[in-house]
């Protein structure tokens, strides 16, 4: 398995996965986040994400993680999914925005 590969996961149908219901994570900073993210995402920096754990634990949601390029994302993805989260890494907010 290629870095790219380990880096966002297996090929999984995001679009999909946000019918189901899904929830968008982004993880880019407060400032980043205002100057323009994805329509009913959610922005919590990923140095702010341990804190934030336990309440997306309790939404019960799987979780697509984005930010400016997909590598702060992918550690995102990694963390919740160490703690038991169903998350996969949408790259970029401007691709996930295109879902």
């Amino acid at each position: 398995m290629g870095f790219f590969s380990k880096l966002f996961g297996p090929g999984v149908n995001l679009k999909e996965k946000l019918n189901e219901g899904a929830i968008i994570l982004d993880v880019r900073s407060k400032r980043e986040f205002a100057s323009g993210h994805v329509k009913g995402s959610t922005n919590i920096p990923l140095d702010s994400l341990d804190a934030y754990i336990e309440d997306i634990k309790l939404k019960n949601k799987v979780v697509i993680t984005c930010c400016a390029s997909g590598m702060r994302s992918g550690m995102a993805k990694s963390k919740l999914k160490a703690n038991g989260i169903e998350a996969y890494n949408g790259g970029s907010w401007t691709k996930v925005q295109n879902l």
